[in-house]
């Protein structure tokens, strides 16, 4: 089942909770813009790059009015442990029974080397104040997902005409 989700697209309810044990849910972003990322294992190399990435324009993305929310199927003790070492100023929340992942259709087939398994497709929504989809991110630019994020919330300045 691979992502069908999209932009326009009410997102799905969820609960779970997060790297200090705590209750958290979609709910809890009412009124707030939510990055919700999903990713497949922590403290793997493009997974910290991404995280990395988002920590390090976490102001950026606060000053835009975003929230930011990672999900993989890691523990809570295992997400704790990659948010100390990485210094990571968001929630992450641990799905080790693919809940979420299933209903926002993440978790799915893979191939590496010829080898199929089931896993995490690296993907992330945005949600807006009213827990609308306003964008998709299938493939996400590990190293520059922030400014890919806040790239597509930029209104497009208007085209001036040229003087003739």
């Amino acid at each position: 089942m691979a992502v069908v989700l999209k932009a326009g697209d009410k997102a799905p309810a969820f609960s779970g909770v997060d790297q200090d044990g705590k209750k958290i849910s979609l709910k809890d972003y009412k009124g707030k813009k939510l990055v919700l990322y999903f990713y497949p294992q922590d403290g793997t190399p493009t997974c910290t790059v991404q995280a990395c990435n988002l920590r390090d324009n976490f102001s950026a993305l606060k000053a835009a009015g975003y929230e930011i929310l990672g999900v993989s199927p890691d523990s809570v003790k295992d997400h704790k442990k990659f948010e100390t070492k990485q210094s990571l100023p968001f929630r992450l929340i641990a799905d080790d029974d693919h809940t979420i992942l299933n209903k926002y259709g993440v978790w799915d087939e893979k191939q590496l080397y010829g080898r199929k398994y089931m896993g995490v497709l690296r993907t992330t929504f945005v949600i807006d104040e009213k827990g609308v989809i306003t964008q998709v991110f299938l493939k996400p630019k590990s190293k520059m997902h922030a400014e890919e994020i806040l790239a597509a919330d930029a209104p497009t300045a208007p085209v001036k005409p040229k003087k003739r």
